[in-house]
């Protein structure tokens, strides 16, 4: 096996997954009130307090919601009565110990059928309930994919990356889009509040947050797995086979979809639909710099940042071996936008 593919199995292990989905909340949480704190600090002494409630609103909502989209909300039990039945998050990933006592089985079930080396043995007694090294990963794979047994009890332990066709990347749009309308929901809400709770003229900073709102949904989420599930159609028709040259193609499908075309119409959306909604109510002026439009990217252009935030949509294809541990990830990469959104973020030339 070549480095890469060792990295994308070492990557890929249902384990190591597992794990970083249980550790999200802590780390999204933890990230949250650092980065509140520290926004907070660094503000003039005389806003800090406005700042903070600020960061609350926004952080919290948005952390909130995101977990809320992925995790779901447990059943609520009230002296032996269920008061909520609660439901499940919009990721699937099983849990830790589940998946041990799974795992456990599979690995004991073939050390018995098979003759192994001892070193096959103790590394194999170590993934029942560890993550295996790069090494580890790379010996298991160089000694049993010798055998067909072996082959399929790999295949088991660490999935095969799926061969997914458009078909079925377009049903998972609707899984993804709503993991990301959620958190920028939450973003806009808690923004909102924060808004309400410290300023006077609290209505006028709606716009800029439902511009941003749009913005990061239609550009950095929505559009993008379109992109991407319209590319994967298109070489299917060409009856390309490569991953590589499907990566390629989804990439730019990402891309293009995302950066240029959501970017256009999120701002098309903002400059000629949510503006003059809220001029006709009264709230002309310096915030919508309405005199200052020249183009659609006056008031907010695609960043560094919003490119990047393009590598859960790769994740979520799944064209590359190795990406499935981005998905615990989600919430930290959508809260990105729904913080964006609360804070009614725009980096033209036209802001507030």
């Amino acid at each position: 096996m070549n480095f890469l593919t060792v990295v994308g199995k070492t990557l890929d292990q249902p384990l190591l997954v597992s794990k970083i989905s249980r550790k999200m909340p802590a780390v999204l949480i933890t990230g949250a009130v650092g980065y509140g704190l520290y926004d907070t600090y660094k503000a003039p002494d005389k806003k800090q307090n406005k700042r903070f409630i600020k960061n609350f609103c926004i952080l919290g909502a948005t952390v909130a919601s995101a977990l809320v989209a992925t995790r779901g909300i447990k059943p609520l039990n009230l002296f032996g009565r269920q008061i909520y039945k609660g439901f499940g998050g919009l990721t699937n990933i099983q849990g830790v110990n589940e998946l041990k006592i799974t795992q456990n089985k599979l690995i004991s079930d073939f050390i018995k059928e098979n003759p192994l080396k001892r070193n096959i043995i103790g590394v194999l007694n170590k993934a029942k309930t560890k993550i295996l090294k790069f090494s580890e990963v790379k010996t298991l794979y160089e000694e049993l994919g010798k055998t067909e047994s072996g082959n399929k009890f790999l295949k088991k332990l660490i999935p095969e990356p799926e061969n997914i066709t458009s078909k079925k990347i377009f049903k998972e749009i609707g899984r993804l889009s709503l993991i990301g309308l959620i958190p920028v929901v939450g973003g806009v809400l808690g923004g909102i509040a924060g808004d309400k709770l410290t300023e006077k003229n609290w209505k006028d900073k709606i716009p800029d947050k439902i511009k941003e709102g749009s913005y990061q949904y239609l550009a950095n989420i929505f559009l993008c797995n379109v992109g991407a599930g319209a590319a994967l159609g298109l070489m299917e028709k060409m009856n390309i086979k490569s991953k590589a040259a499907k990566a390629a193609g989804m990439t730019t499908g990402i891309l293009t979809a995302g950066v240029i075309g959501g970017s256009a119409i999120a701002n098309y959306i903002g400059t000629k639909c949510i503006n003059p909604v809220f001029e006709r109510k009264g709230r002309k002026g310096k915030k919508h710099c309405k005199q200052n439009i020249q183009n659609l990217y006056s008031e907010r252009k695609p960043e560094v940042l919003d490119i990047g935030m393009h590598s859960d949509d790769m994740a979520t294809v799944a064209v590359l071996s190795g990406l499935r541990w981005i998905e615990p990830a989600l919430p930290l990469l959508y809260s990105i936008s729904g913080y964006r959104a609360g804070i009614g973020y725009r980096n033209g030339s036209c802001q507030n």
